[in-house]
């Protein structure tokens, strides 16, 4: 008889023996959970401050165009002198998944700037219908590339001690657009060109900043809403009482 008869012991996943035979799981047992990355948004009032670091009209116009359209930085970077409609305040993009052309609305700032750009570049610059509409800015102009547009908003961003990237400024206008309450989820998703409604609406998730400030207005609103104590009714002393305190003797 064996003196030490094996004991067997429940096995947890964690304390698996690597060799038995591996079962059919629907997911990874030691596969650790990610959380749920919050896209990163610009805040609303640095954009100022950020245009006051770009130091020529075609960028100024690039980060209005960026940031009110939605659209990513390659897709505004191949637009087409052909493709800017100021009178209907659109421009016409090549979506980067399906290579469909998409009218976006852009904000009136974004085509002021581009007006100016364009004046500085009259007669310099090719300008036909089928021309790029963005170009460098010395000799010999050549298409502005993705790789000299990101160079320049970083320098821009680190000038203010940040590292945003280009890609923010599409978040930035998704978030705008999904937290206004009369713009349609639908359409926001069609502005973006996201495939799933799901993509779109991770925009509608609340920073933290967002929740703090949210808690904050409703202290504010509680404390306002307060009405102040009542006042103590005034004393008031039965006139034989004062006599008798007083030692008066009333006729």
């Amino acid at each position: 008889m064996n003196p030490f008869p094996l004991v067997r012991s429940k096995r947890t996943h964690a304390h698996r023996n690597p060799m038995d035979p591996f079962r059919g799981e629907r997911a990874g047992l030691f596969r650790p959970r990610t959380t749920k990355r919050i896209p990163r948004q610009i805040p609303d009032e640095i954009p100022d401050e950020l245009f006051a670091q770009l130091s020529s009209h075609r960028d100024r116009a690039l980060v209005a165009f960026w940031i009110s359209t939605g659209a990513r930085a390659s897709e505004l970077l191949g637009v087409l002198r052909s493709g800017v409609d100021p009178g209907q305040q659109l421009i016409t993009v090549v979506r980067k998944g399906s290579c469909a052309l998409q009218q976006l609305p852009a904000s009136p700032d974004a085509f002021v700037w581009l007006r100016l750009y364009q004046q500085q570049t009259h007669g310099l610059a090719p300008a036909r219908a089928d021309d790029p509409l963005w170009w460098t800015l010395r000799r010999p102009f050549r298409p502005l590339t993705y790789h000299a547009a990101r160079t320049m908003f970083v320098r821009a961003s680190q000038a203010l001690g940040a590292n945003w990237s280009l890609h923010d400024l599409r978040h930035s206008a998704a978030y705008r657009l999904a937290r206004d309450p009369q713009m349609p989820i639908t359409d926001v998703q069609w502005v973006l060109d996201h495939a799933s409604l799901t993509t779109t609406q991770l925009y509608t998730t609340p920073t933290a900043q967002d929740v703090i400030e949210g808690v904050l207005a409703h202290h504010q609103r509680r404390s306002e809403q307060k009405t102040p104590p009542p006042e103590p009714p005034p004393l008031r002393y039965r006139p034989e009482s004062l006599d008798v305190l007083f030692g008066r003797e009333r006729p």
